[in-house]
């Protein structure tokens, strides 16, 4: 049995849109677990009497479409009263004892799969100061509720060392947590890692994250970047995530064959770096 919640306040201004994106995110542990989601249970919290109910309605119905396109069934829930809107999911799984994929265990020569592009937080930044045109503003909930079951399921037929799903430290806090685990150093190649349309201009027009800047302080003594990489690049690295793919650690005999597998339903995933012997770092941008 996998146990794990997940809930957070609005990261778009719609209400049906949000509760798809925090249910899709909510589920995604199970799915880097290499595990099935089967039933839920909503968490929310909500202003009584200074928001419409109906809104909490949508939020819950979007939160209850992404389950039903997963196959999890939400069994009911809890709701406060509370200053600030919050959704989420407590989600339970299965998954077969022997084949749990954790974030540690990738081994040297392993090669690295993304399989979402990167940019999520940065968007849903220029978002909020509405600075997000609306067919930007749909790619980016397209990619946040784009479930990472298909990925999940592709992964587990190509025996997976490691995985985990980039989320709120960016690609290459998570990347460092999967490099600690394991023993190894993870490079990565920046000019491989796919990004959203927009990201890009977005950090050049100064719509960063706190919590970017945050893992960058963390991360100053266990990640090094080359010089060759630029600034902007290197902000995304650190862009953390809502609903991110998942980050694969696979043998290298097995990783074209395993982006074969991706392609049809995530069609943007790439190798993004491979797994060396421990360094005095434990990520590597070149």
């Amino acid at each position: 049995m996998v146990v794990t919640v997940d809930f957070f306040t609005p990261i778009v201004d719609d209400a049906y849109d949000y509760g798809r994106v925090a249910a899709t995110n909510a589920l995604s542990d199970v799915y880097a677990m290499g595990g099935r989601p089967i039933v839920a249970l909503n968490i929310a919290g909500f202003p009584e009497n200074k928001i419409p109910a109906d809104v909490l309605g949508e939020i819950i119905r979007g939160g209850a479409d992404v389950a039903r396109a997963a196959g999890v069934s939400i069994l009911g829930g809890h709701t406060v009263n509370d200053a600030e809107v919050k959704y989420g999911l407590a989600v339970i799984g299965m998954i077969d004892p022997r084949r749990i994929v954790r974030n540690t265990g990738a081994r040297p020569g392993d090669v690295l799969i993304l399989t979402k592009p990167i940019g999520t937080g940065v968007l849903a930044t220029a978002l909020k100061q509405r600075a997000l045109s609306p067919e930007r503003t749909k790619m980016l909930v397209d990619s946040m509720t784009l479930l990472n079951k298909d990925a999940s399921e592709a992964m587990s037929r190509h025996d997976p060392h490691a995985c985990t799903d980039i989320t709120g430290y960016g690609l290459i806090g998570h990347a460092n947590e999967m490099a600690e685990g394991s023993g190894v150093t993870i490079v990565l190649c920046a000019a491989s890692v796919p990004l959203l349309e927009g990201a890009r201009e977005a950090v050049e027009k100064g719509y960063l994250t706190g919590g970017g800047h945050a893992t960058r302080r963390f991360m100053q003594d266990k990640a090094r970047v080359s010089p060759s990489v630029d600034e902007t690049t290197t902000s995304l690295l650190f862009d953390p995530q809502t609903s991110g793919g998942l980050l694969i650690a696979v043998a290298r005999a097995r990783a074209d064959a395993l982006l074969a597998d991706l392609e049809k339903n995530h069609p943007r995933a790439a190798a993004v770096g491979e797994c060396v012997a421990r360094r005095d770092v434990s990520v590597v941008v070149e």
